[in-house]
């Protein structure tokens, strides 16, 4: 699929910036920090990176900010490498935010050296008392004023691991008066003494995010580093790091809005909790607005690239309905998926007057647009599954055009069937229905006779696969009323229905990952811990999108 990023203010920016001679090429990054899966909101800033550099014949950079060794994990490397690609988009390079300590610490130096850092024995509590409020103004450490060569000697020292977490920080040297909070003395190197991801044993000092993202940038020569917009207040900072520093290129930040989906999950804290507290099965729990959990959904890598670029970028918050994805993922999904039978909710129709021992088929397309499909063998007898949403007593309305007590229908590529009695439960519930059926309305043979009450598909029983069907749902219950809720308190206790029905016999071969248009329901993806022998298929969408109340 051909994706054209539509015109918006940061394509704009790019093309004035070419146009005027300020860059020759336009270099993109995406820097995730890896302590968690990236999720559908990361989606918005992976696509635009990427698209808007390939848009100009640049390119993008995968730089994984692991400058918190705490939280960081090679399995979540991993896991938003494979998600990228996934995607579709091959990075020009993939670095690390550790490969450029050993800079970043000279840089500091530097600051140092110039009187514009200092080491501070404040106590994170006491940085933050002393940081002011918005009305009023900070006031400076006591530290603060420490010689060039002391300063030189503890950061030394705190590099050298001769402090304890916690107990001393190097704090840039600008203004406790600043009206910008993030200008007040910020803190651009703390203590941790643990092993790294990366670097294993070699530092015990890290820098922090405001420090090592504009040198890193400067670095790699990246020409746009795009972020979001509650990065704005910080860019004075990137500016100032950038002016103070020097570095041999000077790379500019441009922010764009969020993009927000209702109800659905988009904290990566909140992720987290889901998993460790094992409410859903993993980061890739088809419930989940992970990119992993989508793909586990059958969600496509197309679908969502539509999405976001259907979205747009703006420089304000958006809030964009996942009917809008839904949509995406159908639209993908219509032209390029089998169709086959399958029922999820079954109720046996025994057809009595069909031979017992008889089992005939018809040849049947797997799509009608798609002759490279092929076509395979669909078999019809006497009993045979149909949905039990298809089946009321009593025809409700002329609208009702399905089956009901009397009502004749056609069983798709079979015959034209009449309900002509009922079997019920010793609790009253439907166990069967006893129906005939006219064998000159056989498929293909031409009958126009008369017009049925329908069209229903179904499963032959005796060659029918069983199956279990994940039909997933909303993962947050919406809540208009009380806005005060917790997520966990709006977590839908019907996320995940398991249904057991059955599938036609074409799909016996069927590997996770193979997607499915099922026939009147939707579409469906076969689940990663399906098998020949016992089937899993994941609900991905509806057939049709949601009728929306006048």
């Amino acid at each position: 699929m051909m994706m054209n990023i539509e015109s918006n203010f940061v394509k704009t920016i790019m093309e004035d910036d070419l146009a005027s001679g300020k860059v020759d090429e336009i270099i993109t990054r995406f820097p995730p920090e890896p302590n968690a899966y990236l999720h559908i909101g990361h989606a918005r800033a992976i696509v635009m990176n990427f698209e808007l550099a390939k848009a100009f014949g640049g390119k993008t950079n995968l730089r994984f900010d692991d400058t918190n060794p705490l939280k960081e994990d090679t399995t979540f490397v991993e896991a938003i490498k494979h998600d990228i690609r996934w995607l579709g988009y091959e990075p020009d390079t993939v670095l690390f935010g550790s490969d450029y300590f050993d800079q970043t610490y000279a840089y500091a130096v530097k600051l140092i050296k110039e009187g514009l850092a200092f080491v501070c024995d404040l106590s994170p509590e006491e940085v933050s008392q002393y940081r002011g409020t918005l009305k009023e103004p900070g006031k400076e450490s006591p530290w603060r004023n420490r010689s060039v060569e002391e300063n030189l000697r503890l950061f030394e020292e705190m590099k050298d691991g001769k402090y304890a977490d916690g107990e001393k920080t190097l704090r840039a040297k600008i203004n406790m008066a600043h009206p910008n909070m993030n200008m007040r003395d910020p803190v651009i190197y703390r203590i941790i003494h643990t092993t790294h991801h990366n670097t294993k044993d070699k530092w015990c000092i890290y820098p922090m995010y405001d420090f090592a993202h504009p040198i890193q940038d400067a670095i790699e020569g990246i020409t746009h580093s795009l972020c979001s917009l509650e990065y704005e207040d910080h860019r004075v900072l990137y500016d100032w790091f950038i002016e103070k520093c020097e570095p041999p290129h000077t790379p500019h930040q441009y922010e764009f809005g969020r993009l927000n989906i209702p109800n659905t999950i988009m904290s990566k804290r909140y992720l987290r909790e889901l998993v460790e507290e094992d409410l859903v099965d993993g980061y890739d729990d088809p419930r989940m607005p992970t990119l992993a959990g989508l793909r586990r959904r059958g969600v496509t890598p197309e679908a969502i690239k539509e999405f976001i670029i259907s979205a747009g970028l703006s420089r304000q918050n958006s809030t964009v309905s996942i009917d809008m994805l839904d949509t995406a993922v159908r639209n993908d999904l219509q032209p390029k998926t089998k169709r086959i039978h399958a029922v999820v909710d079954p109720l046996k129709v025994i057809i009595t007057n069909y031979p017992e021992d008889k089992i005939e088929s018809q040849t049947v397309s797997y799509h009608p647009n798609r002759d490279d499909f092929g076509e395979r063998e669909l078999p019809f007898g006497r009993e045979v599954y149909i949905e039990r949403q298809d089946f009321l007593p009593e025809k409700p309305n002329r609208k009702w055009r399905r089956l009901s007590l009397g009502e004749e229908v056609r069983l798709m590529h079979a015959y034209f069937i009449t309900c002509n009695d009922i079997i019920y439960n010793e609790d009253d519930s439907i166990k069967e229905l006893h129906c005939t059926y006219d064998e000159k309305t056989k498929s293909g043979s031409g009958f126009k006779g008369r017009k049925p009450n329908g069209n229903l598909h179904f499963v032959e029983k005796s060659t029918g696969l069983s199956a279990k069907f994940n039909m997933v749902g909303p993962l947050l219950i919406e809540d208009d009323e009380d806005e005060d809720l917790s997520f966990k308190e709006r977590l839908n206790p019907d996320s995940m229905i398991v249904q057991e029905g059955f599938v036609e016999p074409s799909v016996k071969d069927a590997k996770p990952g193979d997607r499915f248009q099922f026939m009147r329901l939707g579409y469906y993806v076969v689940d990663k811990t399906s098998s020949p022998e016992h089937l899993v298929f994941n609900k991905t969408v509806d057939l049709r999108g949601r009728r929306r109340k006048k």
